[in-house]
């Protein structure tokens, strides 16, 4: 792009300017996430996602009230995908203990309005499952197809031709199916996702996150240090957390104020995060290139000067990757439906901030060091 190639814009001249910009973002973000908290995903914090697919389309509102009252507590929905699906989260792991008997009875109801009288026994229990034990093979066999045509999650104990016992297994799902089942009987629909993640499970997910994310940080403050100066490597380090910090702070301050932005984190926003600073480090490396090579030319130069032409001279760089980066991100963020929204989000405003940071973070703490300091930067 030619109308970027012979720019003269004294960037670090404004750098005060988006010093506030950061600050009042930093602020604003991580007030909400004192105040309000951050919001993590079945991942982290553990319990049960639920994906329900409907013929027709729905209106959540709608199942919200059927749902709400079938003794799971509090339970979270939204649409996903489109108007005929549905996400449903609850922190529950299993069916409440005061529930269980119920839906053993809706069990035992479907076997009899098939067989009525039929011998049968509760042999065994466990929080996700009952095991019916019958007075022949052939009657378990008929009775766990029946199930299975009805939608249960039925199977057979063992595979031997003797096998007399039935286990039906009993979750979240199979009691959220077995009630809108009976309350949108003109709306079929199918369960096409279901996860569980466990409270210990999902604490350490979070831990390993942390640190992955501190070992990267490290790892480039390393990296910059031999490849161009100490200062350098603090200063991209610091970018990056501001990156990070910044884009962590809306997730709160945009929580409940946006419709389509309550974003929550999970394993798939940390992978955007890692991708965020590659991205931004990347940016960095490129300017800090370009003011080291200037530095042996220039050796005379005002230090704000050389780095105001090394950003100059980058900047139909910067503009192309962010550009084509920035464009095909929003089309994720737009049509890539709930899934990938918290990702797009956070490579999308992640991109804006990585590029500007280069500039009024990075090499702006390089320039604050050497006044200060009144250091010399050379190579």
């Amino acid at each position: 792009m030619r109308i970027f190639e012979d720019i003269h814009i004294d960037w670090l001249g404004k750098r005060k300017i988006f010093y506030a910009i950061s600050l009042s973002l930093f602020l604003i973000g991580w007030i909400n996430v004192f105040v309000r908290g951050l919001h993590f995903g079945i991942d982290f914090k553990g319990g049960t996602e639920i994906v329900l697919q409907f013929d027709k389309p729905v209106n959540v509102s709608y199942i919200r009230q059927y749902i709400d009252n079938i003794g799971l507590g509090f339970v979270e929905l939204k649409t996903f995908g489109g108007e005929t699906g549905v996400l449903v989260r609850t922190e529950s792991q299993y069916i409440p203990k005061n529930i269980f008997p119920k839906v053993v009875d809706n069990i035992s109801a479907e076997i009899e309005k098939y067989y009525p009288g039929i011998p049968k026994k509760i042999s065994d229990t466990t929080l996700s499952s009952v095991t019916y034990t019958f007075a022949n093979a052939d009657t378990t066999d008929q009775i766990v197809n029946r199930l299975l045509a009805k939608g249960y999650q039925a199977g057979k104990v063992s595979e031997e031709l003797t096998n007399t016992q039935m286990v039906v297994r009993v979750g979240i799902a199979d009691w959220i199916k077995e009630n809108l089942r009976t309350k949108m009987p003109d709306n079929q629909f199918q369960i096409i996702k279901e996860d569980h993640v466990g409270p210990k499970v999902g604490n350490e997910l979070k831990t390993n996150a942390l640190i992955a994310i501190a070992i990267s940080l490290i790892g480039i403050l390393i990296y910059l240090a031999f490849r161009f100066k100490f200062i350098f490597a603090v200063g991209a380090v610091v970018a990056l957390f501001h990156d990070v910090l910044i884009t962590i702070g809306l997730y709160a301050a945009l929580y409940g104020v946006i419709p389509g932005l309550n974003l929550e984190i999970d394993l798939t926003v940390v992978a955007a995060f890692l991708t965020l600073i590659g991205y931004s480090v990347a940016d960095t490396v490129i300017v800090f290139d370009r003011v080291r090579e200037n530095l042996k030319i220039h050796k005379t130069m005002p230090l704000e000067e050389l780095i105001n032409q090394s950003v100059n001279r980058t900047m139909s760089r910067t503009i192309l990757t962010a550009g084509t980066v920035l464009l095909a991100i929003f089309v994720l963020l737009i049509f890539g439906g709930e899934v990938l929204r918290a990702f797009s989000f956070t490579l999308f405003f992640g991109t804006i901030t990585g590029t500007y940071s280069s500039i009024f973070i990075a090499s702006a703490l390089v320039l604050e060091y050497a006044n200060r300091f009144q250091k010399k930067v050379n190579f």
